[in-house]
């Protein structure tokens, strides 16, 4: 499979230590704290006079088990009951739910819509209660929702058969999807027809009783691809301001909405070029012309590299429009999941790691890490965290 130790088998502080000393990596860490005295344990405001009681967080997930018209299925509830008995305070939307059925990921994701409303509210309802039952409090819960639409990566009525949407053609992920150079680019009147959907989910969320919805830029989907939309000539590419003018409208759409529903974003903070299957499995970078425009937060010149110009200009403009709640990833599922989820063992359709998931886990910590230095007043969420359960 791969040459890397599985950190299961480091039996020690000591071992780790030595292990990334070993890769060359940065990974600090110090011996885990239990009861009233965990970091991870104590309470965290969030702006608004709203307190979490942990800093434990559910992130959002892409369901599989809805029905074939966007509702929740019994093991879409059970999943959401497990949410609340977990302990975590703070729940990151449960679930991306689609804002239209053309942007579904897959046929069996949630949809946001007046005829779903009400099973969307009994679902954050059974979490709330888990949580009670277990915890015998909600005082100091904070349950949001994910809006996304899946863009280029859509398949809303079969797994086999993409139908993207796009905003320009990209000179690699074109042929991933098998796009056509004739396949048309999202115009600007369908921008804000979905700018119109997301301010429509995000008011039936606020109906639901969410207390936040998370407009979602990450992981190759639509708002992602507004960030590295540079080649889109009109109002939403090519500069930094126009490639985030989506995200300024929904925001402003929202606000004037429902000006009590608190707004977060899901974003990744800096992408790479395409991998793809080496000759012996391991992934490998796809070749790509310079300067590579296409990845958001990464060097043109080195898109291997991260950058810190484009994520910390959308975090200032985040804090600009009064967002607190910011969720950090990485890159996508779809082309590069070394970078998105660092893990040992590679998706059905992936590649063998080319690298040590823990120099993965610690790029993204870095990254996450440094940007909240810059930006202390805002309430900075990680993740790749998940392969250090060994």
């Amino acid at each position: 499979m791969t040459g890397f130790r599985r950190v299961a088998s480091l039996h020690s502080a000591g071992d780790l230590r030595d292990h990334l000393a070993r890769l060359g990596v940065s990974l600090p860490f110090r011996t885990l704290e239990t009861g009233e005295v965990d970091p991870l344990a104590q309470p965290c405001e969030v702006g608004g006079g709203v307190t979490v009681g942990n800093r434990f967080c559910i992130q959002p997930m892409e369901g599989w088990d809805g029905t074939t018209d966007g509702a929740p299925s019994n093991l879409t509830r059970r999943r959401w009951e497990r949410f609340g008995r977990s302990g975590a305070k703070l729940i990151w939307g449960g679930e991306a739910v689609a804002v239209s059925p053309e942007g579904r990921a897959n046929p069996h994701q949630l949809l946001i819509d007046e005829a779903r409303i009400a099973d969307l509210a009994r679902l954050r309802r059974a979490l709330v209660e888990a949580h009670e039952q277990a915890f015998g409090r909600s005082d100091d819960l904070l349950v949001g929702l994910q809006l996304t639409h899946s863009g280029r990566f859509a398949r809303p009525h079969a797994q086999d058969r993409p139908e993207p949407v796009i905003l320009y053609h990209h000179p690699l992920l074109d042929r991933r999807v098998g796009i056509a150079a004739g396949h048309p680019v999202l115009d600007d009147a369908g921008v804000e027809r979905l700018v119109r959907r997301f301010v429509d989910a995000a008011g039936l969320a606020h109906q639901a009783g969410f207390a936040f919805v998370d407009v979602k830029h990450c992981h190759g989907y639509l708002g992602h691809e507004f960030l590295s939309a540079r080649s889109r000539p009109g109002r939403y590419g090519g500069s930094f301001e126009n490639r985030t003018r989506f995200l300024r409208e929904v925001v402003a759409g929202i606000r004037a909405r429902v000006p009590s529903l608190a707004i977060g974003i899901r974003v990744s903070s800096f992408d790479t070029v395409p991998f793809r299957a080496g000759p012996r499995g391991e992934g490998e970078p796809e070749e790509a012309a310079r300067p590579y425009t296409c990845a958001f937060g990464a060097d043109p010149d080195q898109p291997l590299q991260p950058q810190m110009e484009e994520p910390a200009g959308l975090l200032a403009l985040l804090e600009s429009l009064g967002i607190r709640l910011v969720n950090l990833t990485a890159g996508s599922p779809y082309y590069n999941p070394h970078v998105q989820r660092p893990a040992l063992f590679p998706p059905s359709d992936g590649y063998v790691p080319p690298e040590d998931p823990l120099v993965g886990v610690a790029r993204q910590i870095a990254q996450t890490a440094a940007l909240k230095r810059r930006f202390p007043g805002l309430v900075v969420v990680g993740s790749a965290y998940s392969y250090l359960q060994e």
